[in-house]
């Protein structure tokens, strides 16, 4: 039976540590499999990370120790120091893109499909953005029998273009976070600052019409363009 994320969600930790795993397996193979104080370090990046974590080694061994009992890491024999590698794709029974495409989402959160295609360069290249729609759709409609959708398309944001996309290997996701806009997309301001921003325009139009008055009395043309730099007019 593939992992059931509706039987036995995986934590925020977990669902880092796991993720991580898949990224370096791909983005830097010479260091994989992985011990446990690079997992930390690649857990703890600031880089391409949503949200930033500060997992310490006793989190992450936790977390390695959960997902080994899930089928879904074990350790590597034949060296001194223990290394850890992922068993994600044979342990949830998804294709490689899909994968690839659930790795990103653990790691990056929600994502538009044009976005995961982009930030999948290093782990997969999709032919194009219709191919990364499909596989999607497909964990979206994924049968009980298979475990249960993977992901879910979000409502769209205010002020958002397209859709994102979140997965479901922690659970239920929160719909009404997914309505709040990104900082400065479709947000209205405040009154306050409405207010000073109105009043900061009519004492502009003031000063122009008080320009334009001299000017005629003087003769002379107004000049509205930005003043150049000192020496060189």
């Amino acid at each position: 039976m593939p992992f059931d994320p509706a039987t036995r969600p995986l934590t925020p930790n977990e669902a880092r540590v796991l993720a991580t795993l898949m990224e370096k397996a791909r983005t830097v193979p010479d260091s994989y499999p992985m011990s446990l104080n690079g997992l930390v370090t690649g857990c703890n990046q600031k880089t391409s990370r949503d949200p930033v974590m500060n997992l310490s080694d006793a989190e992450a061994q936790e977390a390695l120790d959960s997902l080994k009992l899930l089928t879904l890491a074990f350790e590597s024999s034949g060296n001194r120091t223990t290394r850890w590698e992922h068993n994600f794709q044979r342990g949830v029974g998804v294709p490689e893109q899909s994968a690839v495409l659930l790795g990103l989402l653990m790691l990056r959160g929600p994502q538009t499909a044009g976005e995961l295609r982009i930030n999948a360069e290093r782990w997969y290249r999709f032919a194009d953005i219709s191919s990364v729609e499909a596989f999607l759709d497909e964990l979206q409609e994924r049968s009980a029998e298979k475990g249960g959708p993977l992901v879910v398309q979000l409502p769209r944001a205010p002020g958002a273009r397209e859709q994102r996309w979140a997965h479901l290997l922690c659970g239920p996701v929160d719909m009404s976070t997914s309505q709040t806009p990104a900082a400065g997309a479709g947000a209205s301001p405040s009154p306050a600052l409405q207010a000073r921003v109105d009043a900061l325009e009519a004492e502009v139009a003031s000063l122009r019409n008080t320009v334009q008055r001299l000017c005629a009395e003087l003769g002379i043309s107004p000049d509205f363009s930005p003043m150049s730099p000192p020496g060189q007019e």
